[in-house]
């Protein structure tokens, strides 16, 4: 599991007269609430419909019956997981989680405590499912942090599989605990040796009591009236001090999120005279576009928009597929449509107002909240709601009734580009299942690229083509299903390469670049040539290799991919171009001896026919300038 970010103050807390989430620690109505303990970053948000229909559709496929029994508000928060996991509160407390889990490719319940008393207390539990029963003898040992052993099984539901989730019941049918199955039911009853059950939370059975429900949102709204007025007039005063002081026109960033929506509403009742701006990248949602022209009738604004076209699948075989470390589709369908759209509306350029949130990642947690836009020319960028959580955005909204992105009811939690390689393997899955065509598009690309890499179908089923150098847990699932995550190399004979056009702050500081040779690239010869030492101090690992020289950065992926950072885009450029032909000229040496004269410091030698940069190399690059395959293959 990835490590919780603590970007912000945890704010949630639960009114108990009220029943609903509360922003502060004194509801609307008077009554002190109780904080409820949440992973960070703590960007709680309302649980729609098909959300909680999904956590009923789980709790009855894995247990036999549903979570959540009535109508009442459930508040769901996204922690860090390998893919897509929310916590699940409802009534105050955190009750389960949700995750999609990859090895399986499938959603799953995890239940807490409170949770499986829901269920399982006052219940039958011959008529659930998943339940593992245990003897009076071995209770105090699971409650002391052992796993339940077989032998120490009473009895237990036979339809459960290994790796399922399960509810560890007591001699007399209460809940003790809840964790993983390390073997099936019919094992479990066999009463053989080894570990039944990994118990993740355990503790001595007591009753719970369940609060009435029938709360709606709306309650909640009128709960959090003090803390959302607070919030929204400390945004009234900053755009108003910004657009007084920025002597600019004012202009408002509407993406179709509901992020966007709460600024352009803040600013509406700040502002007379503002533009919208709208970069359709060609590879937005319909219901997205749609959103953007209802938005801006109801608004009555004028609206400076651009598209995209078919820019993103007139690129993607010269890059490849976009990924999390090399994402050459912002600069192709955004950055530079944006950079164009201020230049040809605004003559001085534009104050902008959008919807960053410092929830949302380390980068903006980081970010100012006014700031020099610095790949988009003649632009002030200022984040009215940085300091917003999802709630205080969704209660704003419910507030005013908004024009919402239907998306969010879809089950989508983030609303951008469809084919975005920051979006999780759940939402891919969710896309076949909402906008089929669009997502077999997407998977018939990936499926030929694999092909052309030689990489299997189950690298794109996985969501593995989503990174250039896969994290350690997803490496660990690539390992355990055994798929090959290294591409194949192929007839190298012609190599192009191509570089994204403008050039953006990467979050380790700096400017990036991004560019990617047709083909994939055999990072052992590299290793055995030592070639990319001419740019700058290698080092290897699987799948890519680093180059450094002083500020300057780059990785070269196997896939072909290669990026690049330094401190100026002429920096990156520069650096880009010598990893490139480096690249090159480990890839077609002939042995023809000329960079062997160019070294000043004699360190490349011959060996079977190529040129060997040796230990000691100073980066100097003069072997680069003489080399044939820079002058004619290039």
């Amino acid at each position: 599991m990835s490590k919780p970010l603590y970007l912000g103050e945890l704010l949630l807390y639960w009114c108990p007269s009220c029943n609903v989430p509360v922003l502060g620690k004194e509801c609307s109505c008077g009554t002190a609430t109780t904080q409820v303990t949440i992973t960070p970053p703590g960007d709680i948000r309302p649980a729609f419909a098909y959300e909680i229909d999904l956590i009923n559709k789980l709790s009855v496929e894995q247990f036999n019956a549903p979570l959540i029994t009535d109508d009442r508000v459930v508040v769901l928060n996204k922690s860090p997981y390998d893919d897509r996991m929310d916590e699940i509160i409802i009534d105050g407390e955190v009750v389960g989680i949700i995750r999609f889990e990859l090895e399986k490719l499938k959603w799953v319940l995890l239940l807490r405590l409170n949770g499986a008393r829901r269920i399982f207390d006052n219940a039958d539990h011959m008529a659930l499912k998943s339940w593992v029963s245990i003897d009076a003898g071995a209770e105090k040992f699971i409650l002391g942090g052992a796993s339940v052993l077989a032998p120490g099984i009473k009895d237990a539901d036979p339809s459960i599989d290994l790796q399922d989730e399960v509810v560890v019941l007591t001699h007399d049918g209460r809940v003790l605990g809840t964790g993983r199955s390390r073997m099936s039911g019919e094992q479990m009853r066999e009463k053989g040796k080894g570990v039944g059950v990994k118990v993740r939370f355990k503790e001595e059975p007591r009753e719970i009591t369940v609060p009435e429900g029938g709360q709606t949102w709306a309650d909640a709204v009128k709960a959090n009236e003090i803390f959302m007025d607070d919030f929204i007039e400390r945004s009234h005063k900053f755009i108003k001090n910004v657009s007084s002081s920025v002597d600019r026109p004012a202009t408002v960033s509407y993406s179709g999120g509901k992020d966007s929506l709460a600024v352009l509403h803040l600013v509406s009742e700040c502002l007379d005279d503002y533009d919208l701006l709208f970069a359709d990248t060609g590879i937005e949602f319909p219901e997205t576009v749609q959103n953007v022209h209802d938005v801006v009738e109801f608004y009555g604004k004028p609206l400076n928009m651009i598209s995209s076209g078919e820019a993103f699948w007139d690129s993607v075989d010269n890059f490849g597929p976009p990924s999390v470390e090399v994402r050459w589709c912002c600069k192709v369908c955004k950055l530079g449509p944006i950079t164009q759209i201020i230049d040809d509306n605004y003559e001085n350029g534009c104050l902008t107002f959008i919807g960053q949130r410092k929830y949302e990642s380390s980068t903006r947690a980081k970010s100012e909240r006014v700031w020099k836009n610095p790949w988009v020319g003649n632009q002030v960028a200022a984040a009215p709601i940085q300091n917003w959580t999802a709630m205080h955005v969704w209660l704003y909204i419910f507030k005013n009734d908004l024009l919402y992105n239907p998306l969010y009811e879809e089950g989508f939690d983030r609303i951008g580009c469809w084919l975005c390689p920051s979006c999780s393997v759940a939402d891919l899955v969710r896309l076949k299942e909402t906008h089929p065509e669009m997502e077999k598009k997407l998977n018939d690309y990936l499926l030929s690229y694999a092909e052309r890499m030689g990489l299997p179908e189950e690298w794109v089923e996985h969501g593995f083509w989503r990174w250039k150098n896969l994290p350690p847990q997803l490496k660990e699932v690539a390992k355990k299903k055994d798929i090959s995550i290294i591409p194949e190399c192929s007839n190298e004979n012609d190599l192009n390469f191509s570089v994204t056009s403008g050039y953006r702050p990467c979050k380790q500081g700096g400017i990036s670049a991004e560019g990617a040779f047709d083909g994939p690239i055999d990072l052992g010869k590299l290793e055995l040539t030592g070639m990319l030492e001419a740019a700058g101090k290698a080092s290897y690992m699987e799948g890519v290799s680093m180059v450094t020289k002083g500020e300057d950065r780059a990785q070269v992926f196997a896939s072909g991919s290669v990026t690049a950072r330094s401190d100026s885009d002429r920096g990156a450029r520069k650096f880009m171009k010598k990893v490139e032909l480096s690249v090159r000229r480990a890839v077609f040496c002939s042995g023809c001896g000329v960079c062997v004269g160019k070294c000043p410091q004699g360190l490349i030698k011959m060996k079977k026919g190529l040129a060997i940069i040796r230990e000691g190399c100073t980066h100097c690059g003069k072997c680069i300038e003489g080399c044939p395959v820079v002058k004619f293959n290039s």
